[in-house]
This record gives structure tokens, C-alpha cells and sequence, in this order.
């Protein structure tokens, strides 16, 4: 501060001073004093001062009519101490507020009198104050000038404080003009001056812009922790987060948890409306919850929420604001089928208004142009749009570059150049692999293959036209199960996170026993979400290994490997235009046939599941023609010719994520022969290549509460002579993960649960809680074999672009090669007789696959035991 402003201030005053710092290092604390100096009728200085406080605290935690009232107040009495210096101060607080109250002409102009009023130090404070809220209004060239005018002044006044916010705020604006570098440089130099202070409030929001940070320069799993590290910090000051809420959600929607991110817009809208908050980040929530729903396949609410949020960002005068919520506006209208060519001028508008403001995402803009433009075939208005995209392909951070990529392979594609299409897939695809392998969790690397649907769908509509059944079977291997091409990253050794999942194994296991005494069990459910939220959080935080280039699919090698099979054939199942592809390879070729509707076998699917439910229940013989029907229906829009083009060999099937439900042993040419199911062919190539563990250890584990007691687990111990046989006490959680590592084959009989709103939550019941997929992730070696005999073990959920998260799927990648698992409910008295056949067929020497078909033949003939052969599935090729 200047010395005009020290000469009136006394050794009182500089106490009541230091409440100023103190709302951020101590907010409540803060708070309090200020109320309490209020209660004893200060001089007016002070009386400023501490209305000042207040209203920093409603402002940004609070009430904005509250924070207005206060700070006006702080005002009159700055005039009443005649302090040029502290009016200065205070109208550079009441413009900021006024700014995120929407009452954008009103707060600038404050800031404008604040930058007169106020003289060296104290003006360059107000200068700092003026700059960020020019940066709250998109405002990024006068943002950068402002806070240029003030650090110089800031570093001669040794304004420790003040110096790390200005380099904080100079950083956030190189990030949302795209300058990763300068604005990393300006938050390292800003946080070393915050760790020489106790501004615990500042510190956390300097680990939040380093979150930010990291996501911009495409680190989605460093920007996640960073984030909920700023979360716990703010946490412990008792501080609302929406700003932190709103870079949460756009991180949320970049790893692929769009619906996630509108799920916390959502709530955090909720929040800031019950506290009257600030006008501003109501506009930039509603603006995170309309990307969000957009991506999350929502148009409606898009449109809504955008809708309402250019509504609040012009009435701001927030143009670089309005112009981003045009843009999502846009884009929600198309996805709701709203194309004209006033959509298309629109999106050409804001494309030209995004790029004039020098925003990122003018190339989204100008793709989402030619996009509407195509669709109107307008192919010069359209070729003139993506032109302009496309040039974003060259560099950037990834998602930017696929913008480029998608942009160019729609040129190529209304060019009529199937080749140019190919080569804007492939280069496009390369950049979301990279992408991917720095995600270290099998969740998010599943999910961010959303992001190359429209570059495989336009790589394999371009093959069926031009390339052949064979380009046709490369690109769709190209983006199927790509999450499991790698094993995941193996979670880290994390004291927080292994006692995490030890406590959430507990609280389960109580919750279980509790439910069936009858007792309710509300709080223990609460602290079992809670847990997941942590150990998932914990999990997303891990970053992915260095991309090794992994195999390429090679055609040849897999027509080579299906001749080793006893002249087996493997049926890849593609999906174009909403119709069922049929890939038959085999022989040394590969052929295409064209079944049926994909949504027909879906629907038809569901019947199939639905019979066999109650197939498994005594006295539903009358169902079994009904469900037969079903299967020879199902046979005909999966396959449709291709059926009779099999041959008498072991097949392959190689299905789409939406169909992992299908029961294929009931297909009428496939319900005698050795089948096997794979989740791609480049997954069944590297099963059939996985060399057993030397040695080929059997672990055999009974869980709690079966019906018949696991019934064939003594049998099989018998017949396993040297086997390790865990039940009872001993079937614990790290019990059984020390035996399973390792172990030529297991099999584990236990209650399955599927949970399709976490299906790596998915979980098998042992002695002492449930055992999860993200255990079985700690494995060093899954079990060359397993099989697993009861029922909902085989359920997946489908997410991303065609990949698969389930129990089966977490293990494949971990070094098992064949699992036998369930897709349906079962009848588990009648699961006895057939595991003991699979494992008496095992013992001849036979896979998997071979050994469930002799298993199934060999039992009897009735609707129960049909339908329980038929529920069961061998997937990989062990």
C-alpha cells in the first residue's frame, strides 16, 4: 500500500487489515471477526474494512444480494474516513461483484473509478481486479494488458500475495488462448510465491489452475487428481467449489464420462441457486451441463440448457461466452435433426466469431458447419467449412487434432475418395490411440474410444465400398475392444487406496449380512458409495505406460492361425448403417455376408434372456420351443447365410458390444460344435499365443451363501489331487488373489453381482465381502484358465465406442486366455453336473471351448439342464 493510505491507519487498523488476507487463508474465520469488529462500533475505516470482508465472503461463497449490500456499505464508509485509497480498494471489490451479479456495465464501470481513485500499489490491485473480470467476460486482450500494467508494480511493493494471483490470472488466460507453455511458466512461478504464505483458499486454487493446466496440454488422468486434490483442500476451508465444478465437467466429458459431467453441472446449478450465488458461473455451469448433455446423447436438455445460458451470457455482455454456448446451441439442434441453412450460417457465424476472439474451438465450429451443410447436400458451402477445420489436424492438443482429422476424412468422403477417407481415419485414429495409452484405467480408456466412432464408422463404410471383405475386417478390429489391445496400468501401491478398498470390502460384507436379516441398511449404503466414489476417483488418477506401437492386426496371420484350428472358422460380426456385417474368415480367405438389423437382434436377444430365466426354474418345459424360436430367429439376423458356409470346425465368434448378451449356443449351427467367443480377433489371436504358467496350479474357491454349497467343489478337489482348495473362513479377498496369481486354472464358485452403473464394481462374494473387477486389476498374472459357474459372471456393460467392462473382460488382458462364464441366470443344482463334465473334458487334454461342448452333451435332455448348457459360454482360446 501507498503511504497516503498507511498515514491514517493505527495499530488497530492494521489488525482489522489483515482480515482482508485472511478471507482467503481462513474464510470462516474471517467471517467471524468481521462480525464481531461490526458489533462494537468501529471508526469508519474499520467499519469499511470489515463490510469489505463480508462481502468478499457472501460474494464468492455466499449470497451475491448480500455481498452487494455489504460492500456498498464498505464503500460509504471508506468515503467517510476519507481514504482515497481504501474507496479505491472497496469499488475494486464492488465491480468484480457487480460483474458476476450480470451487471456487467454497472461493476466496470466501479473497476474504471477504482483504477482512478486509486494511486501505486492500491491501483495496481484494482488494475489486477479490473483484469480478471475483463477475463470473467471473455474480454482476453484488455484481461492481458491490465494484469501486464500491474505485476511489475506488485513485484516492486514485495506483494507477495497479490504477485502469485496476477500470475495465477495471467496464466488462466494464455490457457483459454491456447497457450499451454506460457501459461505452465506463469503457475510455477506463482506457486513458488504461494508456498512462502499461509493463503490456504489461494494455494488450493493455484492446485486447481495446474489442473486446468494438465488438461489442456492433454493429461486427462494428472488433471483429475490435481483437481480432486483442490477439492479436498477447499474442503477443509468449508468453501463452495463451482468454478472447480465447472473445469471438473469439461475434464469429465474429455475422458468420456459425459454423463457423469452433467450430473455435476446439475447438482452444483442446484447448490448455487439454494445459495443466490453468482449470475456468472450460473451462465458457465448451465454452459458445462449443456456440453455435457449433448455428448451424453441428451439433445433436448442440450438445447435447453444452452439455450438459457446465451440467454444469461448477452445479458452479462459475456460475448466470448455467448459465442461458445451458440456453438453447443448449434450443435444440440443438429443432433436433434434441426438441419437448414440457417443453421449452417449460424454455426458459419459463430466458427468466424470464435476464431476473430481466438478461441480454440473455432475448428469445432467450422466442423460442425460443414457438418449440417453435408447433410443439406451443400457440398461446396460444406467442402469451404471443413477446409477451414481441417487445418487444426496439424497440431494441438488430441481431441483438437481429431477435429482436424474428422473434418478432412468428411472432405474425402463428399470428394468420393475412398483412399483420402482411409488415410484421415488412420492418421485420426493414431492420434486418439496416443491419447489413450496415457490413461493408465481400463474405464477411461474404454470410454475415450467414444471419441473415434465417426472416424471407424467412415473408415468401414469406405472398405465396404472399395477395400473388400478384408479392409472391411481390418478397420473393424481397427477400434474394437481397444481397451483390451493393453493390460491396464497396474494401480499403484497406495496405502489410501488399498485401505480404501479393504474398508469398502467391510462396509459391503455388513451391508449384506444386514440386508438379509431384513434390516434396513440406508447408512451403510451411503458409506459404500462413498468408498467406490474414492477408490474410482484413485483408480482414474493413474496415468497409462509409454504407447510401445503394440501389434498391428495382420490378416494373414490370423487366416494362418484358424488353419492351425482344425480348419476353424471365425465369424467377425460388423455393424454398418445399423445392419449386421458378417465376417466369415477361415480357409485362407475372408468372405462377406449381410444378415440382419442390429436393434432386431437386440430386441430379440432380450426374448431369448427372458426364456431362459424361466427356463431355469422347474416346470417350464412348455417355454423350451418357444425359446428354440427365438434362437433360430436370433441365428437369422446375425448370421443369415453365412450359417451354412461354417464347415464342421470350431468357430469363432467375434461380436459387437451390444450384443454380449446373446446366448450362442442356442444358434441352431452353433449349438453342437466347439464354440468360442472373443471380444476381437486380434484378442483370440493373442489368447491362442498366451503360453500356460509352468507348473499349472489349480485353485479351486468356494464363496458364502450358494444354494447347493458350491456342491462340485469337493468333487473337483478330489480330482485335482494337489489342488488348493480355499472355502469357508479361508476364502478371503487377499487369500484368494495370493493363490489366483499365477495359477494354470481356476475355478470359483461364488455369488456373481453385476453392476451396470459400475461395472468395474462388479464382484464376486468371498468369505469376507465382495471381490472386484478393480482387484482382480492387481493381479501381476490372472489364471491361464478360469471358470467361473455362476450366474451374471458373463455380463458386461457396453460403453465408448464398441468396448466391452466386465469380470470376463478385465481378466483377458492379464494373461488369462480362456474363461467359461455365464451370461444368464441360472439353475445352480443343475450347474453341478455340468461343471463336473467340463472338468472330467479338461482333464482329456481338450480346451475349453471343447470341453463345454461335451459337457453340454452329456447332460440331460430336460428344459433346466438345456438351458443351463446354454448359458454358459467359453470366451478366448485356452
Amino acid at each position: 500500500m501507498t503511504d497516503h493510505y498507511h498515514r491514517g491507519v493505527t495499530a488497530g487498523s492494521d489488525t482489522v487489515l489483515e482480515l482482508l488476507p485472511m478471507v482467503f487463508a481462513a474464510p470462516g474465520e474471517a467471517l467471524a471477526r468481521a462480525e464481531e469488529v461490526l458489533g462494537g462500533r468501529p471508526p469508519p475505516l474499520h467499519a469499511s474494512v470489515a463490510h469489505q470482508v463480508i462481502g468478499i465472503w457472501q460474494r464468492d461463497f455466499g449470497d451475491m444480494r448480500l455481498a452487494l449490500t455489504h460492500l456498498r456499505r464498505a464503500r460509504s464508509w471508506a468515503a467517510r474516513a476519507d481514504s482515497a485509497e481504501r474507496e479505491a480498494d472497496v469499488l475494486a471489490t464492488l465491480g468484480v461483484a457487480l460483474v458476476h451479479a450480470g451487471r456487467t456495465r454497472q461493476g466496470m464501470d466501479a473497476l474504471r473509478r477504482g483504477v482512478e481513485r486509486g494511486t501505486g500499489h492500491t491501483r495496481a490491485r484494482v488494475l489486477f481486479r479490473r483484469a480478471y473480470s475483463w477475463w470473467v467476460l471473455g474480454h482476453h486482450k484488455e484481461a492481458l494488458e491490465d494484469v501486464r500494467r500491474a505485476i511489475p508494480v506488485l513485484r516492486q511493493a514485495e506483494d507477495v500475495i497479490w504477485t502469485a494471483r496476477a500470475l495465477t490470472l495471467r496464466a488462466t488466460v494464455h490457457l483459454a488462448l491456447g497457450s499451454v507453455e506460457r501459461a505452465n511458466a506463469d503457475f510455477t512461478a506463482a506457486e513458488a510465491l504461494w508456498d512462502t504464505t499461509g493463503q490456504e483458499h489461494d494455494k488450493a486454487d493455484a492446485v486447481e489452475s495446474r489442473g486446468l493446466a494438465a488438461f489442456r496440454a492433454g493429461d486427462v488422468p494428472a488433471a483429475l487428481r490435481l483437481l480432486d486434490e483442490a477439492e479436498e483442500r477447499y474442503a477443509k476451508l468449508g468453501t463452495p467449489t463451482f468454478m472447480l465444478d465447472i473445469r471438473r465437467c469439461e475434464v469429465l466429458m474429455a475422458a468420456g464420462l459425459a454423463a457423469e459431467a452433467l450430473a455435476e453441472a446439475d447438482a452444483a446449478l442446484r447448490a448455487l441457486d439454494g445459495i443466490g450465488g453468482q449470475s456468472t458461473r450460473k451462465a458457465e455451469l448451465l454452459l458445462a451441463a449443456a456440453r455435457a448433455a449433448r455428448l451424453a446423447g441428451e439433445p433436448q436438455t442440450a438445447i435447453a440448457r444452452a439455450a438459457l445460458a446465451v440467454r444469461l451470457f448477452a445479458g452479462q455482455r459475456r460475448t466470448w461466452w455467448e459465442t461458445h454456448a451458440r456453438l453447443v446451441l448449434i450443435g444440440a439442434r443438429h443432433a436433434a435433426g434441426r438441419g437448414s441453412g440457417r443453421l449452417v450460417a449460424d454455426a458459419a457465424a459463430v466458427a468466424e466469431r470464435l476464431a476473430a476472439l481466438g478461441a480454440p474451438a473455432a475448428p469445432e465450429a467450422s466442423l460442425l458447419a460443414g457438418r449440417i451443410a453435408l447433410d443439406l447436400g451443400w457440398t461446396a458451402d460444406a467442402e469451404r467449412h471443413l477446409a477451414v477445420a481441417a487445418r487444426s489436424r496439424r497440431g494441438g492438443p488430441p481431441l483438437a487434432r481429431m477435429t482436424g482429422w474428422a473434418a478432412q476424412a468428411l472432405r474425402a468422403q463428399a470428394a468420393g475418395s475412398a483412399r483420402g477417407v482411409l488415410e484421415a481415419c488412420r492418421r485420426g485414429l493414431d492420434v486418439l490411440d496416443d491419447h489413450r495409452m496415457t490413461l493408465g484405467a481400463s474405464e477411461l480408456r474404454a470410454r475415450a474410444t467414444a471419441q473415434g466412432a465417426e472416424l471407424a464408422a467412415l473408415a468401414q463404410q469406405a472398405s465396404l465400398v472399395s477395400g473388400g471383405p478384408r479392409r472391411l475386417l481390418v478397420w473393424s478390429e481397427r477400434w474394437r475392444a481397444t481397451a483390451l489391445s493393453t493390460p491396464p496400468t497396474r494401480p499403484p501401491a497406495d496405502p489410501a487406496l488399498l485401505s480404501g478398498m479393504t474398508a469398502y470390502r467391510e462396509i459391503a460384507a455388513r451391508a449384506e449380512e444386514a440386508r438379509m436379516e431384513g434390516k434396513p441398511v440406508p447408512a451403510l449404503e451411503r458409506e459404500q458409495r462413498r468408498l467406490e466414489r474414492e477408490i474410482r476417483s484413485r483408480t482414474l488418477h493413474m496415468r497409462g505406460e509409454a504407447p510401445d506401437g503394440g501389434d498391428r492386426f495382420d490378416v494373414g496371420r490370423l487366416l494362418a492361425r484358424l488353419g492351425d484350428n482344425d480348419d476353424g472358422q471365425l465369424v467377425e460380426l460388423a455393424v454398418l448403417d445399423g445392419r449386421v456385417q458378417v465376417l466369415l474368415c477361415g480357409q485362407g480367405r475372408v468372405r462377406r455376408f449381410e444378415a440382419g438389423l442390429l436393434a432386431a437382434a437386440e430386441t430379440e436377444a432380450e426374448h431369448v434372456q427372458a426364456g431362459l430365466r424361466r427356463l431355469a426354474h422347474p416346470g417350464a418345459q412348455a417355454r423350451l420351443p418357444v425359446v428354440e424360436a427365438a434362437g433360430r430367429r436370433l441365428e437369422e439376423l446375425l448370421l443369415g447365410p453365412a450359417a451354412a458356409h461354417l464347415g464342421d470346425g470350431p468357430v469363432v465368434i467375434v461380436p459387437p458390444g451390444r450384443l454380449h448378451r446373446v446366448p450362442w449356443a442356442l444358434l441352431p449351427s452353433l449349438r453342437e460344435r466347439v464354440l468360442s467367443v472373443s471380444p476381437s480377433a486380434s484378442s483370440w489371436l493373442r489368447a491362442k499365443e498366451t503360453a500356460p504358467p509352468p507348473g499349472g496350479r489349480q485353485v479351486l474357491v468356494r464363496g458364502p451363501g450358494l444354494a447347493t454349497g458350491g456342491a462340485e467343489v469337493p468333487e473337483l478337489a478330489g480330482r485335482y489331487g494337489g489342488a488348493t482348495v480355499l472355502e469357508d473362513d479361508d476364502a478371503t479377498v487377499p487369500r484368494v488373489l495370493r493363490e489366483l496369481d499365477g495359477a494354470g486354472l481356476a475355478h470359483i464358485a461364488a455369488h456373481g453381482a453385476f453392476r451396470a452403473d459400475g461395472p468395474l464394481f462388479s464382484s464376486l462374494r468371498m468369505a469376507d465381502g465382495p471381490l472386484i473387477v478393480h482387484d482382480f486389476e492387481r493381479l501381476d498374472r490372472s489364471p491361464y484358465r478360469i471358470i467361473l459357474s455362476c450366474c451374471d459372471t458373463a455380463r458386461f456393460a457396453t460403453v465408448g465406442a464398441d468396448e466391452l467392462l466386465g469380470l470376463v473382460t478385465a481378466l483377458l488382458p492379464l494373461g488369462t486366455a480362456g474363461v467359461v462364464a455365464c451370461s444368464a441366470p441360472v439353475n445352480d443344482a443343475a450347474v453341478v453336473p455340468l461343471m463336473v463334465a467340463l472338468h472330467e473334458a479338461l482333464g482329456t487334454g481338450l480346451s475349453l471351448a471343447e470341453a463345454l461342448r461335451d459337457a453340454r452333451a452329456g447332460l440331460p435332455a430336460d428344459a433346466v439342464h438345456r438351458a443351463t448348457g446354454w448359458a454358459f459360454t467359453a470366451f478366448g482360446a485356452a
